[in-house]
């Protein structure tokens, strides 16, 4: 089964359960992967919705960074919820051991020696990782493998 066909099945399920906090994420899911759809005139295949997902958690863990910042723990527990039902959908992260791995891997196989090869090795470690580790955390880990 697609992930996008998961996102649709997932959907009835909420509804029959009358489960409005989950049906709302989902559906908010489904919006982001049609616009996308009709803003490049494709139909999504696994990996773009996993871009896709990815994308809206990162916008979530930005407005959970900012409305703890303005001690706004409401508007954040609403947010934390939207990550925790997104993540139902990525698939499992990765540890840091095996982070370590790809980065080094990647680092070899591109011949990366300095800094000024940082987007060398994030080309290759990026579709190796999607969906299974923060980009911010892989960039600082390969910033900080190549001296930078």
């Amino acid at each position: 089964m697609s992930l996008k066909d998961q996102i649709t099945t997932d959907m009835k399920t909420a509804m029959k359960a009358g489960d409005k906090d989950r049906l709302a994420v989902i559906r908010l899911i489904q919006a982001a992967i049609k616009q996308r759809e009709v803003d490049e005139r494709i139909v999504l295949d696994d990996a773009q919705v996993l871009s896709v997902l990815e994308k809206m958690l990162k916008q979530r863990r930005d407005s959970i960074t900012q409305f703890e910042a303005a001690a706004r723990t409401d508007l954040a527990d609403k947010e934390k919820a939207e990550v925790a039902v997104i993540q139902g959908y990525l698939p499992a992260a990765l540890d840091a051991a095996e982070l370590d791995a790809i980065v080094a891997a990647a680092i070899a196989e591109s011949g990366a020696t300095g800094a000024r090869d940082m987007g060398k090795v994030v080309a290759l470690v990026k579709p190796r990782v999607a969906g299974r580790a923060d980009m911010g955390q892989v960039s600082g880990l390969i910033k900080a493998r190549l001296g930078g």
